[in-house]
Formats: C-alpha cells, sequence, structure tokens
C-alpha cells in the first residue's frame, strides 16, 4: 500500500499566470490534500504492515500443493444441532457448514498474525486511513447452482446480516453508513469513522444468495440444505446425529493459488456424540479419523486413554503440534450482573481459594501451564512485564481501576505448594470477604448485614468440567462459602450461557496475534447489555472502553501492542474471571492413513491442508509422535 501521500506531479515549463490563478491553483491543491489517499487495489490486506504474500503467490506456505485428493474424512463433535444455518442467534448450528460451504470476500491465512487474500473478490482497495474499502468480484466466481455472484449479491448479504444475523454481525455491519455498488463488479463499503480492522472484517463477510434467501426465511432455524460457493455442499443430514459433506465438482475456486493443497478430501462427515466417554470408544473403534480438533483433547485423556491396540500397532498416532498465538483465556467466568458478584473484593477472594497447583497435579497430571493473561503465551501479555510509556499514558485516566502490582508486572494468579492445604489463600480470602461485608458464623460466610449466606450456582456441560467444580467447591466450603454445581445438556448451557442467565460457568476466550473488534463483544460497556453476546461477565469498564477504542484505532503495530497490554491489565485488575489453564502444545490423535503438510501453522494443525493416503502406514508431518516430543 501507498504512503497515502497524494501523487506527485512532474510539471513541465509553464507561463506565467496572474496571482488569481494561483490562489485557485493553491486552493484546489489544498483541498485534494485532505481527500483521503488512496492505495492501489491488490490480492491482499493486512491489518498492520504488508501481508505475507505478494500478488502472485502459487500457493501457501503451509500447504501441499501437490496433495491427493479424494476419500473421507470423519469427524466428531459433542452436543446437537438443529439448524444448518450458522449465522443467526437462534438454534444450535451445525459443525462444518460455516467453513466448508460458505465463503468470504477475502480469506484468511494462518502463518502470519492477520492477513487476508483474495477469494470471491480479487482485489482490495482502501484509504490510508481506512475509512472505506472497495471490493472488485472474480467474474468466475459462481454459486454451487451456477449463478454467479454479485455486487447485489454482497450487498444483500450485508442488509441481511445487518438487520438478521448474529450480534456480532448486527454491531460490524452497523459500522457501514453507506454500502454502493461500484461499476460491473465491484463494492464498496464506507465507514463511520476510520477503523483499521473495518476493512478486513468486510472482506471476511460471508457471501449469500440473493435469489435463494429471503430475510422472512433466513432468520428460522432449518435443515434445507443451503445454497452458497464454498468447495463442499450438504450431502445428507440426520437432524441432530450427523452431517455430510461433499465436494462440489464445479467449485469455482478449485484452481485458485490460495486454495490449492487445501479441502483436499471428498466428503466430510461429522457425527455428534452426547459425552466425551462415547466419543472416545467411538474413536478407539475407528469411527472416526481425527480426536481433538474440536474438543481439545484434556490431559486426563491424553495421558491415560491411548493404550489401545491400534496405537500400539502405529494406525493411531498422537500428534503434538506447536501453537504460536496467544493461548486461549479458559477461565471461570463471575457474572458481575449478579450482585453476588458485584464486589471486585469478592471475586478476588474467590480467586484465592482456588488451588490451581494442586488440581493440576491431582486431576491433570501436572500437564498444563497456568493462565496468567488473556493474551498469554505471546507479545500481547502483560504478564511479568512492567507497563511501558504508552500503556502508562493509555491507562492513566483509569488508574482507580488497577490491580496493585498490574503496572510493574508482579501481578499474578495465587500460587500454592500444590500441598491442598492452601492456607495463606484461605486467610487472604476471609480477610477480602470481611473488607466486602461478610464474616463467618458457626462455619458460614454470610453478609453482616442481613445475614444472607454468600452462596452460588456453577453450571457446566461436561464431566470433566464437572469434576474441577467439584473440587472447587469442596476448597470454597472450606471458608463457609456454597457453590453448587449443577451439570446441564449443551443445549441448555448455550441458552443459558446467551442469556447470561447464569452465576459462574465454565468458557473459552480464544485470541489471535490480531485482536480486533471482537474484543468490544466480550468486553465493551455495550455489550454487557447484549444477549448473544461474549460478554458474560458483564464487564462495563470505562478502562475497557477505552483501551478497546485505543486498539482499534492504533496505526503501528508498536502502538497495537500497547493498548492490547493494556486492556490485558484492565481486565485482569478487574477479576471477572478465575483464569484456568492451557496445553503447552495442541494435542491431536489421528488414525495413521491421514497426512498434514511438513510445515504445521502458527495456529497448530489445520484440517483443511490434510489429505487422505491409502497406506495405514504411521502418519507424518508437522506433529511430533507423543515419542519425539
Amino acid at each position: 500500500m501507498q504512503s497515502g501521500k497524494p501523487d506527485c506531479f512532474v510539471r513541465a515549463p509553464r507561463p506565467k499566470r496572474h496571482s488569481g490563478a494561483r490562489v485557485v491553483a493553491a486552493l484546489f491543491a489544498a483541498a485534494l490534500m485532505t481527500v483521503p489517499a488512496a492505495a492501489e487495489p491488490r490480492g491482499g490486506i493486512a491489518m498492520h504492515d504488508a501481508p505475507k504474500y505478494a500478488d502472485g503467490f502459487t500457493s501457501l506456505g503451509y500447504v501441499n500443493p501437490a496433495a491427493p485428493k479424494g476419500g473421507t474424512l470423519r469427524l466428531a463433535v459433542l452436543g446437537s444441532f438443529d439448524s444448518v444455518n450458522p449465522f443467526i442467534i437462534k438454534g444450535a448450528p451445525v459443525a462444518g457448514a460455516r467453513e466448508y460451504v460458505y465463503e468470504t470476500l477475502l480469506a484468511r491465512t494462518y502463518d502470519e498474525p492477520f492477513s487476508l487474500y483474495g477469494l470471491i473478490a480479487e482485489s482490495v482497495d482502501t484509504p490510508e486511513d481506512r475509512s472505506s474499502v472497495t471490493f472488485q468480484l472474480r467474474p468466475e466466481a459462481r454459486f454451487a447452482d451456477g449463478k454467479p455472484i454479485t455486487p447485489d449479491d454482497v450487498l444483500f448479504s450485508w442488509k441481511l446480516l445487518k438487520e438478521k444475523g448474529r450480534p456480532n454481525h448486527r454491531s460490524y455491519y452497523s459500522k457501514v453508513v453507506k454500502a454502493e455498488k461500484i461499476g460491473e463488479r465491484g463494492v464498496k463499503f464506507t465507514f463511520d469513522g476510520a477503523d483499521r480492522e473495518m476493512p478486513l472484517i468486510m472482506g471476511l463477510m460471508p457471501v449469500l444468495p440473493s435469489h435463494a434467501l429471503t430475510p422472512e426465511s433466513f432468520e428460522k432455524t432449518s435443515f434445507d440444505k443451503p445454497i452458497a460457493s464454498g468447495p463442499y455442499a450438504v450431502e445428507e443430514i440426520e437432524p441432530g446425529a450427523s452431517i455430510t459433506y461433499r465436494k462440489n465438482p464445479d467449485w469455482w475456486g478449485r484452481d485458485l493459488p490460495f486454495n490449492r493443497g487445501q479441502y483436499n478430501f471428498e466428503r466430510i462427515r461429522i457425527d455428534y456424540y452426547r459425552d466425551r466417554t462415547t466419543m472416545m470408544e467411538a474413536f478407539r473403534k475407528g469411527l472416526f479419523d481425527v480426536l481433538g480438533d474440536s474438543d481439545p483433547i484434556d490431559a486426563v485423556r491424553w495421558a491415560d486413554s491411548f493404550d489401545f491396540p491400534a496405537v500400539e500397532n502405529g494406525l493411531v498416532k498422537k500428534l503434538a503440534f506447536d501453537v504460536n498465538v496467544p493461548a486461549p483465556m479458559s477461565g471461570l467466568a463471575f457474572n458481575t450482573r449478579r450482585e453476588v458478584f458485584a464486589d471486585r473484593r469478592v471475586r478476588e477472594a474467590l480467586t484465592e481459594v482456588f488451588d490451581f497447583e494442586w488440581l493440576n497435579k491431582m486431576l491433570y497430571r501436572g500437564l498444563y501451564a497456568r493462565t496468567e493473561s488473556f493474551f498469554d503465551r505471546s507479545e500481547l501479555s502483560s504478564h511479568g512485564r512492567a507497563a511501558t510509556d504508552a500503556e502508562r499514558a493509555l491507562l492513566a485516566p483509569y488508574a482507580a481501576e488497577l490491580a496493585p502490582g498490574i503496572l510493574d508486572g508482579t501481578f499474578s494468579q495465587p500460587q500454592t505448594d500444590a500441598s491442598g492445604t492452601n492456607r495463606e489463600g484461605r486467610k487472604r480470602a476471609i480477610q477480602l470477604l470481611d473488607e466486602a461485608g461478610y464474616e463467618l458464623r458457626d462455619g458460614r460466610m454470610v453478609s453482616k448485614a442481613t445475614g444472607a449466606p454468600l452462596t452460588f450456582e456453577m453450571i457446566c456441560v461436561s464431566r470433566e468440567q464437572e469434576r474441577l467444580l467439584l473440587a472447587y467447591s469442596h476448597a470454597l466450603a472450606q471458608i463457609g462459602v456454597e457453590g453448587r454445581v449443577r451439570l446441564i445438556d449443551s443445549a441448555q448451557f448455550q441458552r443459558r450461557a446467551t442469556s447470561f442467565d447464569f452465576d459462574l460457568m465454565q468458557t473459552t476466550w480464544a485470541s489471535s496475534l490480531s485482536p480486533g473488534n471482537e474484543q468490544s463483544f466480550r468486553w465493551s460497556s455495550a455489550s454487557a447489555k447484549q444477549d448473544g453476546s461474549f460478554n458474560y461477565a458483564g464487564v462495563e469498564s470505562k478502562g475497557a472502553d477505552a483501551m478497546i477504542a485505543a486498539m482499534l484505532s492504533a496505526k503501528t503495530r508498536a502502538e497495537f501492542v500497547a493498548a492490547v497490554r493494556a486492556l490485558d491489565r484492565v481486565l485482569l485488575s478487574g477479576r471477572y474471571a478465575i483464569p484456568l489453564y492451557y496445553a503447552p502444545k495442541q494435542w491431536i490423535a489421528a488414525w495413521a492413513q491421514l497426512r498434514q503438510p511438513p510445515v504445521s501453522t502458527l495456529y497448530g494443525a489445520r484440517l483443511e491442508t490434510w489429505w487422505a493416503e491409502p497406506s495405514k502406514s504411521a502418519a507424518t508431518g508437522a506433529g511430533t509422535t507423543e515419542g519425539e516430543r
């Protein structure tokens, strides 16, 4: 992209003009200076700096361009589904539709922080301030029914998702103040202000067929097979139980350089299981091929569940992939909308009681690392780092929100000796609860003012979560707090999470190396009141709002990193969740007929780059086997 300065004009010698003409010329030149400079249309765009792949690249660096095609990839997912529409809040959408059936204007790579390249759109063009974006569509782009993808489809998709889509779509796409067709194949979106990420967000907008959808039918849950433009189409549906996708033989995008070496299977079948025990037994029997892609393998299963003959005979391989993006923030989220968790001192006290070291030793074979940041394992984390001058300047107006030690880099989660006693933690918790207006009476923690006991419900969706929460409940009981554990099914859990109908629950917030507008959907004051948002904790913080704004307006990587670290410090200070743990690698088990490219991504394994070999020999590729780690 160009620097943003006006183009230089080479002038030939010219005759003298009177002063009025010079004034007009000067005014015209000044006007040009106020217009955002345009960049040359190109095939890719990066959030910061330049994309890794220059125009004209032949394939991505983490694929095998010569990967064999064919075969069936069999996957497994926990839970159930009642819709094939992944773009509405109603219902539980089926797995895979978003990734395999639908396409976006641009597509993301996974070996750089945040860059997009042309998919349905062949080029992208923005002014230097990114106050708008223009896409030129490929003339060959087609839906599965053969109809061409037009600017009208793009404008239809934007309007439909803005009005009827998921809350995050409604929020993002409402930032567009003008959407218009440009020429025969162009579409331009103008935003309500300069936002470096909005051109990329619009690039990731799915394009839906205007000839096959209506606003009325779109927002209804349905098992109707969708018409889209992606590599696969829905072949067969068993409602709530399984779905099979089949490669579209006429897929328009199969020869694009971006797609080379990807989407190599003829079919992808996804079966649903009610619990992990049943899923594990099915994997042992060879009923599906990959374990750990949709539902991460926990430490206990990784250590104890792979002693069956197929592993011993080399027919199943344990693969461990390096991951070089922020570790997901897995935590016990406090719903601060509930009075019981409204006081930060209460949340801090309950965090003191959580004995990670003992739980890791007793429940997880010591295989997990403690999560210390919302962006752990990356340069975006504030943990162990003193705040820079830039961070301190951002945070200065919000000093009252910050915890002791958060600026000098000494803030950390409570640590124990893993003995299970945690006397110091209990002592600190009781002191904090005393400051918050509670006291112990006859072994129960109660309000000094009303005598009401300190009690709350902790919901979970799996036996593994239940085991963790039961251990935590026992620790809470030692300071007189009652934490009731309730195991519910996945559909009920999703409904309660979406409507914020819970006290405490285990959840995960994943982040990339380039967090952006989705952080508003997790932590902004506005999202705290928006059903369907991921602001489960109910964060309403002026400091968080300001740090998100600074992050979104950052023009350089240095400004961006400072803003994200500052946001991390605000969120950690608020004690909105008890941070849990993360696995040091991505653990995946796969049947040996599957192959992987020799290079993995920053995110670990990507199944769209895998392929099947007819041989049953040992799997090779980017993942190391258990014995090689």
